[in-house]
C-alpha cells in the first residue's frame, strides 16, 4: 500500500468485531436472532479465513515469495484495511442469512472502522 504512515510496514492486528443485526419484528422468542448463532458464524469465518493468515493486496510484490515459501496468505482485491475486513465480515454474515445492519471492527479501544450498506 502506498501509505506514508507506520502502517506501510508489515504488521498484524488483534481486533474485535461488533455485528449489528436488525429485524422488522422479533421472532417467537422475542429476539432479532440468537446471539450464539451470530457468534458461531462470525467466529468460524474469522478463525478459518482471517486468523493466522496473511491478508495481502493481490498485486503486492511479496506474493511470489509467500508462494515459494509455502506461507499461508489470502490475496484481496482491495488493501486489507480495517474497513475492508469489516466489509468482508459483513458480506459473510449476510450470505449466512443474517439481516446485518453494520459491522464495526475495533483495532484499539479508541479506533474503529464501520461498514454498512446505504
Amino acid at each position: 500500500m502506498n501509505h506514508a504512515g507506520k502502517c506501510q510496514h508489515l504488521h498484524g492486528h488483534s481486533v474485535k468485531a461488533a455485528i449489528t443485526v436488525t429485524a422488522d419484528e422479533l421472532n417467537n422468542h422475542g429476539m432479532v436472532c440468537d446471539f450464539s448463532d451470530i457468534k458461531a458464524s462470525a467466529s468460524a469465518y474469522i478463525e478459518e479465513q482471517l486468523d493466522h493468515n496473511f491478508l495481502v493486496y493481490q498485486d503486492d510484490p511479496i506474493i511470489p515469495w509467500l508462494k515459494q515459501n509455502n506461507e499461508r496468505f489470502m490475496p484481496l482485491n482491495e488493501h486489507p484495511t480495517a474497513e475492508v475486513l469489516a466489509k468482508m465480515i459483513f458480506f459473510h454474515m449476510k450470505e449466512q442469512g443474517f439481516n446485518i445492519e453494520q459491522v464495526v471492527l475495533w483495532e484499539t479501544a479508541s479506533s474503529s472502522a464501520c461498514y454498512r450498506e446505504s
